[in-house]
């Protein structure tokens, strides 16, 4: 359970070595040591984190786990839980591509499917079950902006998106009676490992800055967040503008 300060005792992070999902998780457990699950591809930069993770105090886990191999996702999760309640997990995975590529190329268009929209929906569903059956817990979804209203130059990205945000958006109401949260975070541009090389969108973003947004939102019990805020006012009138329009700005 979290403490009367909102801090939880265990973190799971589903995406061990995404930038972001590791500022949310040094976030969270920056106040006192806690057991902390990563799921991730086994790589030198999972034991990287897992050595600084535990330097720090925590008591970490490191489970396999690859996103498009739902079947194998019940047994990750299990391992995830074996150790106890999970307060907090983070789905932080994703692929973004070659966004060319990926409307041409029917395995990198698939793939893309496959990691941001299938992948999230089978760990939603496991994490759903496992948090109704300890009564509580808060499942943080690394949304995109890019997926309320996708754009031409990364619409495959952005409907990947667009499914897993609609997808969690639901799971909050479905588990609302078993006292479990979900919330669900889009953010803009992040500079990060996985936007390395390309060129930096208006009110980009950095993992950090992502990370005390999350903080602030489980604080204060939020929903949905965009980070940065003015994102939020953006992204709603950018969804009522015309196709005529909308395909000739700038973005």
């Amino acid at each position: 359970m979290m403490d009367a300060l909102g801090t939880p005792q265990s973190v799971l992070l589903l995406g061990g070595t995404s930038d972001i999902g590791l500022a949310v998780v040094r976030q969270l457990v920056s106040r006192r040591p806690a057991r902390v699950v990563l799921a991730a591809r086994p790589s030198p930069r999972r034991e990287e984190v897992v050595a600084a993770l535990t330097a720090a105090g925590h008591e970490v886990t490191a489970v396999d786990f690859e996103a498009e191999d739902v079947a194998a996702h019940p047994a990750v999760v299990d391992a995830a839980f074996a150790g106890g309640d999970v307060d907090v997990a983070v789905v932080a995975f994703g692929v973004l591509g070659d966004q060319e590529r990926a409307w041409q190329d029917h395995g990198a268009a698939v793939r893309m499917m496959q990691v941001n929209t299938t992948g999230a929906v089978s760990v939603g569903v496991l994490l759903g079950q496992r948090m109704t059956a300890q009564g509580h817990g808060v499942v943080v979804a690394l949304s995109s902006v890019a997926g309320e209203r996708p754009r031409r130059s990364n619409f495959v990205y952005g409907a990947s998106k667009a499914g897993m945000d609609a997808f969690y958006t639901g799971l909050r109401e479905a588990l609302r009676p078993a006292g479990v949260r979900v919330l669900v975070v889009r953010p803009g541009f992040v500079t990060s490992a996985m936007t390395q090389g390309l060129e930096p969108a208006p009110l980009s973003t950095d993992p950090d800055a992502v990370a005390a947004a999350v903080a602030r939102a489980l604080a204060t019990r939020r929903e949905t967040i965009w980070t940065p805020p003015p994102l939020r006012w953006v992204m709603s009138a950018l969804r009522h503008v015309p196709a005529q329009v909308f395909r000739r700005l700038p973005i």
